[in-house]
């Protein structure tokens, strides 16, 4: 079925770039890696429609399904192509280097949008600061519990950058309490795989006293499992990153202590694509700023979709 839809959208970004692109259009290109995350799926139609008001501009975008194979693809295409402008998504630091520097290499301005790549072959990196994501996470984690428990850390996607970062922030900020005992779990940033993970815990009888997971899509999982078994997710002191409108429902019932605002920069790729298409220079690195969200600020603070 995937090869099948992988098929259609390759036909129809041809037909598209070939075909619909009229004398002074731009064509801007978004490679992300899965539809299949709601903050990766909303972070594409941020700079959708960001780029609305610009007629000239054409928006397209590829879905890689968390394939890094058919993201390699789908980028040769868009090179192939002679998109005017690359935004890419990745879902591994290092896979995607070689043929992102192909692309800026054959004068396609590149934007890489939140997880970053091992390499320097790019026009801007936007992002924001994952170690100190994990750090706000530890940090709050540590004063509720006083100093003392057991924290599950839920990772992400093993190679993607982002994931390394806020785990090495949040452990080494741990490491100043001794008696907090950190396990680790991957959901990949997924709701489904965060399921399976937390059910797989409660089976096995391990209870923990705090939960930190690097996406909130992995704690609504979390809050799914544990729901399921008939534990009261209130119970647990749980933080998670992006600050969606689920993760903001749930701080304000009380089913979750809070999230780091981790904004999809959607908007920050749309202007700083303007801004280069129009010959204008821009930052090698634009860093956006994060928050932690509780319940003192949860009414105040309007999420990230």
């Amino acid at each position: 079925m995937w090869k099948i839809r992988s098929i259609l959208l390759f036909f129809f970004l041809s037909l598209t770039l070939c075909f619909g692109k009229t004398q002074n259009q731009k064509i801007v290109a978004f490679a992300q890696d899965t539809m299949a995350n709601d903050f990766r799926k909303a972070q594409v139609y941020e700079v959708r429609d960001a780029l609305l008001p610009y007629a000239y501009i054409k928006f397209v975008y590829s879905d890689a399904e968390g394939r890094t194979s058919l993201l390699i693809k789908q980028i040769e295409k868009f090179i192939d192509q002679k998109v005017d402008l690359l935004i890419i998504g990745t879902n591994d630091a290092d896979a995607v280097v070689p043929v992102v520097s192909k692309a800026y290499k054959n004068g396609i301005p590149v934007i890489i949008l939140d997880r970053g790549i091992n390499g320097d072959d790019y026009t801007t990196f936007i992002n924001s600061d994952n170690m100190k994501i994990g750090r706000l996470g530890a940090q709050y984690i540590a004063k509720e519990l006083q100093g003392k428990g057991r924290v599950l850390l839920f990772e992400g996607l093993p190679k993607a950058d982002v994931t390394k970062l806020r785990s090495q922030g949040f452990l080494e900020e741990l490491k100043k309490y001794k008696q907090i005992k950190v396990i680790k779990r991957t959901g990949n940033y997924l709701r489904r795989d965060a399921i399976i993970e937390m059910e797989k815990l409660i089976k096995e009888g391990i209870k923990v006293d705090a939960i930190f997971s690097e996406s909130d899509s992995m704690l609504s999982g979390v809050r799914s499992a544990l729901k399921h078994y008939n534990i009261d997710p209130s119970s647990i002191i749980m933080v998670g990153c992006d600050y969606t409108s689920e993760a903001q429902k749930a701080i304000i019932e009380g089913s979750q202590s809070g999230s780091v605002l981790f904004p999809l920069a959607g908007k920050q790729a749309a202007q700083t694509a303007i801004a280069i298409l129009n010959k204008q220079s821009v930052s090698k690195r634009i860093v956006i700023p994060v928050q932690l969200i509780t319940s003192d600020l949860a009414r105040e603070v309007p999420p990230v979709f």
